[in-house]
């Protein structure tokens, strides 16, 4: 055990046991010798300040009940703790790159000095821990602080909106929500000056947004999650129908672990497995539908059987 899970084990003990603590005990929880104690306690006291004390009387060592409560100083975790942090870091660093690298670098290297010290490679952590974003669309750091700071900070943002229509961009003013990672990428949701209403924003879309210096209006969470998470995907707003799938046996075995949404319902009928889900704008969902092929049956509504049959047929048509 090197010095550092010792120092780390020692002041738990200490810092729980109700009683001194007989060196006997430390030895045997630490599977250390006398002398290697005596030096750990000794660091104790000398570099970190603890106020490690020997009572005579119990035959054992406390934390002086008269101090201070003792805590490690600085940025003291087990080596289980930093690995988190690291992988923690990298996750982000994946899901937005750049986006508080410049931020956590000190910290980072921090981590990597203190696991140093426990015998622990954390290089470990990039090697064996990676995230691989599917389709993604790459937002510019220079996009994505502006928004992520008047969100934060709940100020208005102005930026310029091109939507996916082709029919030329727009001026935005908006009170800031939220900001939401949606299949590897970023949305903002927002009330909207120009629409008085709720809106998505996907960032790719954004530039030259401006934080000002007004207060955003705040929106009750219960509003926003009523718009942001009722209905199936990124299209907001409530339920307009709720859609009937049927999976057979082949692709049964994955859609029955899978959560499309969180009020979904799902039930096997023989070898074919049943998914229900609420849904207010048919766009995405037609592509998760016809991702399934032949495995997957619309039984309902009728209004999105027809919408998959009739991409289908247009499919068809290309190949004929």
């Amino acid at each position: 055990m090197s010095r550092f899970d010792r120092i780390y084990r020692i002041h738990d003990i200490l810092r729980t046991a109700r009683h001194p603590v007989p060196k006997r005990r430390f030895m045997t929880e630490l599977e250390t010798s006398s002398n290697t104690l005596t030096r750990d306690f000794e660091y104790l006291r000398d570099t970190l300040g603890a106020p490690l004390v020997y009572n005579r009387e119990r035959n054992g060592h406390e934390y002086d009940p008269e101090a201070p409560v003792f805590e490690l100083p600085g940025f003291w975790m087990n080596p289980s703790e930093l690995y988190a942090l690291l992988a923690c870091e990298q996750l982000l660093e994946a899901v937005q790159p750049g986006l508080m690298a410049h931020r956590l670098a000190p910290l980072r290297e921090r981590i990597r000095s203190l696991l140093g010290e426990t015998g622990h490679d954390a290089e470990r952590i990039s090697e064996r821990v990676q995230v691989q974003p599917i389709q993604v669309r790459h937002t510019l750091h220079q996009i994505f602080e502006p928004v992520a700071e008047a969100t934060l900070a709940a100020h208005k943002l102005r930026f310029a909106y091109r939507g996916r229509s082709g029919k030329g961009g727009s001026l935005r003013t908006v009170h800031p929500q939220r900001l939401l990672h949606y299949r590897s990428n970023w949305y903002l949701l927002a009330h909207c000056q120009k629409a008085l209403a709720l809106r998505l924003f996907s960032l790719d879309r954004i530039a030259d947004p401006k934080c000002l210096k007004d207060p955003a209006n705040t929106i009750e969470p219960t509003v926003l999650n009523e718009y942001a998470t009722s209905s199936f995907g990124i299209f907001g707003g409530q339920p307009l129908g709720i859609a009937h799938l049927k999976f057979n046996e082949h692709a049964a075995q994955w859609v029955a672990d899978e959560q499309w949404h969180p009020d979904q319902t799902g039930e096997w009928r023989g070898d074919s497995f049943h998914l229900k889900v609420p849904y207010a704008d048919m766009r995405e969902l037609v592509m998760d539908i016809l991702r399934y092929g032949a495995d997957v049956e619309v039984i309902g509504p009728v209004e999105l059987r027809r919408e998959v049959a009739d991409r289908v047929r247009n499919m068809a048509a290309r190949y004929c």
